[in-house]
């Protein structure tokens, strides 16, 4: 270091005109533009420590840490705990009438201080997650480029043609889990664009809230190839490329690059789940890289772990096996096909039968109609499995809507399905604006017999006096503990009887109190115990003897796997390290190592 810093002119502190010294940092050059690197290298002690939202614990730092980490002076006298500061927040945020004021107000504190970001999430997960997930996250990837305050992940677009070099950018290398969107298919509200990016960041959110994956070892991406959303184009404040989106050979050569990029730079059991990307994308994505890379979508097989697990544990209440009902999807999408498949498969398990008989009861519904085998030449190819011989009527028992058009159940629709039917399973599986029926209206319709779940939250309804509570039949059952448990079991692929295990796992965690509202889903007030069964079990598929790798996991699996959850840290938790170390060797007492300034040479200290 001390060579290095020979080269670093001396620079005399001269008086200035108007007082004070000369701007040696170049401080007063802020608005200019900036080609030689500013470089700061520094240890988490003092004023940086605060602005570090990895360690900051604002006014919970208590008297011992405020001496061994400079802070007096920079905080007001009082020490609060942890407690405390996570009382006021819910109380500020509950002062707040629109959700996405709230929403705003919980990206603002991830940003200052994680742990009481998380703490705050864990504690009131059934109040927040739908401000930092559905429906909430919509409306702020609609605004996006109006909210935008600091970027929360990596934005790769068609101008980068060095990936590897942009993931290195990143400060984080133990990167575990990445959530990628192309912001095409944004939930149900289309094409977004580079404001796709809230959704990565609100998962992978949920990744370490719910399925305890360190927030270290999370990455959101957004790649940007464009959008074809017109009004986003004109737009001011929008943050991405201002052009058509890219397809074909330049739009495959970019997603190739990313993926080859990412397994080389954090290795092949890094869990990549694409996120909303448009249904011929998301498929061609799924099916090119299964059998190459740890990747998971959460439209297609996430959204069809949790209904399967819903409809499983609704025939508790219905009756009979999946085999004798009779399904009809409105919406033939990556959500729809991608729930079709796996209720089939399930189904297949059950009865020994071949996939392609248990896919004969299941009927999917386009925007051209019912799907049947005299339409088959003109469908797509994810399409195809299910274009059955043309049956005189079709007579469902479970109702499932994954199309996103919203008040397409009507009261026809219900009222058709409950004059043969003693109990249904209408779903409407979009965000709350995009919903086929509202649970008022199914409840109302069905005379109080239905089963409903949905996509977004509803409230409670009260029918003839009985307090009916709506399912939600939200990823988040799925995909955290599904994420922790790939990585935890080293797995390097995912596979079909993974999923069903989940569902079935998920299935078996709701209870009679539960049925008696109405519920197929157990409570998410519990959801970090109630994911612990289904995590356990993936573990056991995940991890299979192979060549080379470590013995069998341990017995107690449910035990292993909270030794590995993230929990945020909390003044009884949180140990006194050893003092940081740096390049430069022990950075001393928790002290302070700070280098400023745009120094004229090329950093070859290897500070990245």
């Amino acid at each position: 270091m001390a060579s290095a810093l020979k080269s670093v002119p001396e620079v005399e502190s001269k008086s200035t005109v108007g007082g004070g010294v000369e701007d040696f940092y170049s401080e007063d050059y802020a608005t200019e533009e900036l080609t030689v690197t500013p470089w700061t290298v520094s240890v988490a002690s003092g004023y940086s420590l605060l602005r570090d939202p990895h360690h900051n614990k604002g006014l919970a730092f208590n008297e011992k840490e405020r001496d061994a980490h400079y802070l007096r002076g920079l905080l007001p006298p009082v020490c609060s705990t942890q407690e405390l500061q996570e009382k006021k927040m819910m109380h500020n945020l509950r002062q707040y009438q629109v959700p996405l004021q709230r929403y705003v107000a919980m990206m603002d504190l991830q940003e200052r201080n994680e742990r009481l970001f998380y703490k705050l999430l864990v504690d009131n997960v059934e109040e927040l997650l739908p401000i930092v997930y559905t429906p909430t996250v919509g409306e702020a990837c609609q605004k996006y480029g109006s909210i935008f305050r600091r970027p929360q992940g990596l934005f790769i677009s068609l101008r980068e043609k060095k990936i590897l070099e942009v993931l290195k950018n990143w400060p984080e290398k133990s990167v575990q889990v990445i959530v990628v969107t192309d912001g095409e298919r944004i939930l149900g509200l289309g094409d977004l664009g580079c404001q796709g990016m809230g959704i990565p960041v609100g998962k992978l959110a949920l990744y370490t809230a719910l399925g305890g994956v360190r927030p270290s070892a999370c990455l959101p991406v957004t790649i940007d190839v464009g959008t074809n959303n017109e009004e986003l184009l004109n737009n001011e404040f929008y943050i991405g490329l201002r052009q058509r989106r890219a397809t074909g050979q330049e739009y495959d050569e970019l997603l190739d690059e990313f993926m080859t990029a990412v397994k080389q730079n954090y290795g092949e059991k890094v869990l990549i789940q694409f996120e909303d990307f448009a249904n011929h994308n998301a498929f061609e994505l799924l099916a090119k890289y299964r059998t190459t890379h740890l990747v998971f979508n959460d439209d297609i097989q996430g959204t069809a772990s949790v209904v399967l697990a819903g409809i499983v544990a609704a025939l508790q209440v219905i009756g009979g096996t999946l085999a004798e009902h009779t399904f009809l999807f409105l919406g033939a999408g990556e959500a729809g096909t991608g729930i079709a498949e796996l209720i089939a498969l399930e189904m297949s398990k059950q009865t020994k039968a071949p996939l392609e008989e248990s896919r004969k009861r299941i009927w999917l519904v386009d925007s051209k109609g019912l799907i049947v085998s005299s339409r088959k030449e003109s469908l797509q190819h994810f399409k195809k499995p299910w274009a059955h011989e043309h049956e005189p009527s079709v007579k469902p028992t479970i109702l499932i809507g994954s199309s996103g058009v919203g008040k397409t159940f009507t009261k026809e629709v219900v009222e058709a399905m409950a004059s043969f039917n003693k109990a249904r399973n209408p779903r409407a599986l979009k965000p709350t604006s995009q919903s086929e029926c509202t649970a008022e209206e199914a409840y109302t319709w069905s005379e109080g017999r239905a089963i409903f779940a949905s996509g977004s939250p509803f409230d409670p309804v009260v029918y003839k006096g009985k307090t009916f509570v709506p399912g939600q039949a939200n990823n988040a059952y799925i995909f955290p503990g599904f994420g922790l448990g790939l990585v935890i079991s080293g797995a390097i692929r995912v596979h079909d009887d993974m999923l069903l295990t989940a569902a079935e796992a998920l299935a078996k965690q709701v209870n009679q109190e539960n049925f008696d509202k109405g519920l197929i889903y157990p409570p998410f007030s519990n959801i970090r115990k109630n994911i612990r069964p289904h995590r356990r079990q993936r573990r056991r598929q995940g991890v299979r003897p192979r060549p080379g790798l470590p013995p069998p996991p341990p017995a107690d699996l449910v035990k292993h796997a909270e030794s590995c959850m993230y929990s945020p840290p909390t003044a009884a938790t949180a140990k006194q390290g050893p003092p940081p170390t740096t390049r430069f060797g022990q950075a001393g007492p928790d002290r302070l190592v700070s280098f400023r300034g745009s120094f004229p040479f090329t950093n070859n200290l290897g500070f990245h």
